[in-house]
């Protein structure tokens, strides 16, 4: 299964992320042949999170001040409550956020990571799932906010919960295999 050999996947996460909402994408990212590349707001290692508890350290392969869409294929933002709340207050991963959606490249998002979306601008119009928590937050930025495992519109791939992971890398990676045009809107 080598089918996303020689492509490459930002991860955007910092402190206080849903391991397994990192762990199992990245899995199966690199079990189908993709390259991953953990992209914080610091070049120290992040802390998991197994709901409310610590968890394992992950490396930082590069930080957000220097990482550039154009280096990559698409990009996955996990979720967990404390990850997206910090990224969003970070100008520069707004930025690198938004930069996907006007490259027209495939966004897949998480549990509380859409909170990145609404902060980035990119949900107006758009049907999406979430934490149950976000749907507000959605829904005034103009997002279409529905109950469901995997929602996919035009290059954004969003779920709920970790409940949902094995819809939800199954989605993303058929996003990034397809080769039709992608509908974004910067």
């Amino acid at each position: 299964m080598n089918d996303l050999m020689g492509r490459k996947i930002a991860v955007l996460a910092t402190d206080g992320f849903e391991q397994c909402e990192l762990e199992e994408p990245i899995q199966a990212f690199q079990t189908h042949g993709a390259e991953t590349v953990i992209i914080s707001l610091k070049d120290d290692d992040i802390q998991g999170f197994n709901h409310q508890s610590p968890a394992d350290m992950f490396h930082v392969d590069e930080t957000v001040a220097t990482a550039r869409a154009d280096e990559y294929d698409a990009l996955l933002l996990p979720g967990g409550v404390h990850n997206p709340d910090s990224l969003r207050a970070n100008p520069e991963a707004v930025k690198f956020v938004q930069s996907f959606f006007s490259q027209q490249k495939p966004v897949a998002a998480i549990c509380h990571g859409p909170w990145m979306l609404v902060e980035a601008d990119v949900v107006k119009g758009r049907t999406l799932t979430s934490f149950n928590s976000v749907k507000t937050d959605i829904i005034n930025a103009g997002g279409n906010w529905v109950d469901e495992p995997v929602v996919v519109d035009g290059g954004l791939i969003t779920s709920r919960t970790p409940d949902d992971l094995d819809a939800f890398c199954r989605a993303i990676i058929d996003e990034i295999l397809s080769a039709k045009q992608l509908r974004y809107t910067a």
